[in-house]
């Protein structure tokens, strides 16, 4: 039995990853989107659009996808993106960080707003809870398949300038500057692991704990409502769940 316990919690860890992956792809396109209007579709000419094609690679889009959508908003400059950042907090105190892309900026707003309010948290100023999270590189690794070594990816990953790794139930967190995430990322690729994410996410410092089952609750339909949302890229809170 606790190997078919096992193999759920990795199961359900790899379908997280893949979700979290699919928003990183539809947050490089509009990335892209924003980059393509202020430097042009050549990347040799825009070196923000370079940058987001290698994070795309990296990221394992394939090739035919990031010719699309290159294409796509260089034949279509009514398509205009703004990145809005909004900071608000969640059931008994919880920080939260929604980050969007939108075209749309009051549909936007009213849809955070309202699943801010609607389970049990409230929509703040901007700089309200930010000094709570460090911006960190953060790389994931999925191990379905139980093949990671991880006291070798440990010291495959700060050889290659990570700053930290954190494992549970087959998913493996590596930490990095800012800076650095580039760098390690390859780094790590090159040894030979596969990465499911790479990505710059905001760190919280601390966390709050939920000992209310209705809290619990309606923090999860919360990130649940933001996760399906279009226009939101990601999320970041400070629920020790």
């Amino acid at each position: 039995m606790s190997g078919h316990s096992k193999w759920n919690n990795i199961k359900h860890k790899k379908e997280k990853a893949d979700a979290a992956k699919a928003k990183i792809f539809t947050k490089i396109g509009k990335e892209m989107a924003v980059a393509i209007k202020a430097g042009g579709p050549d990347p040799n000419n825009n070196s923000r659009l370079r940058d987001l094609i290698a994070k795309a690679k990296a990221n394992n889009v394939p090739n035919d996808n990031i010719q699309r959508t290159i294409k796509k908003f260089s034949e279509n400059n009514d398509i205009n993106y703004e990145e809005i950042t909004y900071e608000g907090y969640g059931p008994s105190g919880v920080a939260i960080i929604v980050e969007t892309s939108t075209d749309n900026r009051n549909r936007t707003a009213g849809n955070v707003r309202a699943w801010f309010s609607k389970y049990g948290g409230n929509l703040g100023q901007n700089g309200c809870v930010g000094y709570l999270f460090e911006e960190k590189g953060v790389i994931t690794i999925v191990d379905e398949d139980g093949e990671v070594d991880e006291d070798k990816l440990m010291e495959d990953a700060l050889e290659s300038g990570a700053e930290d790794i954190k494992s549970e139930d087959g998913e493996y967190t590596i930490y990095t500057d800012p800076a650095d995430l580039d760098t390690v990322r390859d780094g790590i690729i090159s040894l030979g692991y596969k990465i499911d994410t790479a990505d710059l996410a905001k760190v919280p410092s601390t966390y709050v704990e939920l000992t209310s089952e209705e809290d619990v609750e309606n923090m999860e339909k919360m990130l649940d409502k933001f996760d399906e949302d279009d226009d939101v890229n990601a999320v970041y809170h400070n629920w020790d769940n």
